[in-house]
């Protein structure tokens, strides 16, 4: 579950039970709220702002920027030009791990306002 309102995102189990939470910083283009599930993962590639990243989860994309969330590596800027279109969520390199982990293709993604 990723709150759009908090920049928080909830690892919720198939048991309903919250895993992991922590805080993200937003893409500078938000998926709407809704349902949605996990459609390709990257385990390392540039972002669309130039920015190595892993650990890349993808899920949706609004008008033709893809929405997923990444780490980005070590030596690189952690926090994206807010002023550049894209679909971004970052999170650390620790939970870019867990979440790696456990969001697998066809895993849901609930956004909540």
């Amino acid at each position: 579950m990723y709150s759009l309102s908090g920049d928080r995102v909830w690892l919720v189990g198939t048991d309903e039970v919250v895993t992991r939470t922590f805080e993200v910083d937003p893409s500078a283009v938000d998926p709407a709220p809704g349902s949605y599930s996990v459609t390709s993962r990257s385990n390392a590639i540039t972002g669309s702002d130039g920015i190595p990243v892993e650990h890349v989860v993808r899920f949706t994309s609004v008008d033709g920027v893809v929405i997923g969330f990444s780490a980005a590596v070590p030596g690189s800027t952690a926090t994206p030009d807010p002023k550049v279109r894209t679909g971004g969520i970052r999170e650390s390199r620790v939970n870019g791990d867990a979440m790696w982990t456990f969001a697998t293709i066809g895993r849901r993604v609930v956004v909540v306002r």
